[in-house]
């Protein structure tokens, strides 16, 4: 008798629950379906503790790539129907992964001259009930030149390693914390437009946020993760490497030489070609970019054979599942242990 009342139970309780169905399109991710949950839904939650979350594959990788660096998206020029596609896609991942959006949308609007463009937000608010107000922004540009010399016929200049890369880095990031929910502050995830222009993307969200009066505690750039070096004793490196531990606490936090000094780097001074920068200026805390190119181990930077089938989704995906455990710790330390050197 009990094990009736059980079923009927179980069967009532199905009955009261909307289905919701997700549609995705990746030909056309405005044609995505992904509609809010019902009060009606039943949401399966687990604690940190408990929940087994894959690691990031490199087919994943490879499929989000290969969506932003498709010939169909033109190169993502700011202002193009190409990123706006890709504004889309970022867009319906944060929304199917319930990220937040930090603003009234998932989209930070402004200008380029009479072009519009946005940065995509989304937002994990922290596990802690005091750490949650400081924030760690995890970012990459998605927009790309749109094209380039011709080669082969061929000018579109698709940016797989510049930045589509980066951008798959963050997205699967955000897709990674927003299940596990093991970190203590909260976590906002950008994907700036406009990079190629100028840093037009992150100077105007970094002043936005700093006249808001943000909490910042770091933030995380991740540009051109696409291809490994193979004479280097580490895996990535870290732009601005004298200005702050930053690399160290990395290494700490990973327990292995997983980002070093790049002299390349230093002597291009990429530290101020990215969009860690503009918010390095505004807020003068460590806002620094990780990269495993410095234009010496990648003979594609703005041209048309920055292509998808150029990457090494191997190496991106054990640089991305190393950076993981390090922004969880990062996220959790009762002090905010990274900071900059004294001048």
């Amino acid at each position: 008798m009990k094990h009736f009342l059980f079923l009927i139970s179980i069967t009532l309780l199905l009955l009261g629950c909307k289905s919701t169905t997700v549609v995705m399109n990746n030909d056309n991710p405005k044609e995505n379906i992904i509609p809010e949950p019902s009060k009606n839904d039943v949401i399966m939650t687990s604690s940190a503790e408990t929940v087994d979350i894959p690691l990031i594959s490199s087919s994943e990788l490879k499929e989000t790539v290969g969506f932003l660096a498709s010939d169909e998206l033109k190169g993502r020029g700011t202002g193009t129907e190409g990123i706006e596609q890709a504004a889309a896609f970022i867009e319906n991942t944060f929304k199917v992964n319930r990220l937040k959006p930090y603003f009234e949308t998932y989209r930070d609007s402004f200008l380029v001259g009479d072009k519009h463009a946005y940065n995509i937000v989304g937002f994990l608010e922290g596990q802690d009930a005091l750490l949650k107000e400081e924030v760690i922004i995890i970012g990459a540009h998605y927009d790309h030149i749109g094209y380039g010399k011709v080669v082969e016929n061929d000018s579109i200049a698709n940016g797989a390693n510049d930045n589509a890369a980066g951008t798959s880095a963050v997205l699967a990031m955000a897709t990674y914390f927003s299940k596990k929910k093991s970190h203590g502050r909260s976590l906002m995830f950008v994907l700036f437009s406009a990079e190629e222009m100028g840093l037009l993307g992150s100077k105007h969200l970094a002043g936005k946020l700093k006249t808001e009066g943000i909490d910042l505690y770091t933030m995380l750039n991740f540009e051109m993760i696409g291809v490994p070096f193979t004479d280097r004793d580490y895996v990535a490196f870290v732009t601005g490497y004298d200005l702050s531990n930053m690399a160290a606490k990395i290494n700490e936090y990973a327990g292995s030489n997983l980002v070093g000094l790049s002299e390349i780097a230093k002597q291009y001074q990429l530290f101020k070609a990215s969009d860690n920068h503009p918010f390095y200026e505004a807020f003068k805390l460590p806002c620094q970019t990780i990269a495993s190119c410095d234009l010496s181990n990648y003979d594609y930077y703005h041209h048309v054979d920055d292509e998808a089938d150029q990457l090494d989704y191997q190496h991106m995906s054990s640089l991305i599942n190393s950076m993981i455990p390090v922004i969880e710790k990062m996220s959790l330390t009762p002090t905010k242990e990274i900071v900059l050197y004294e001048e």
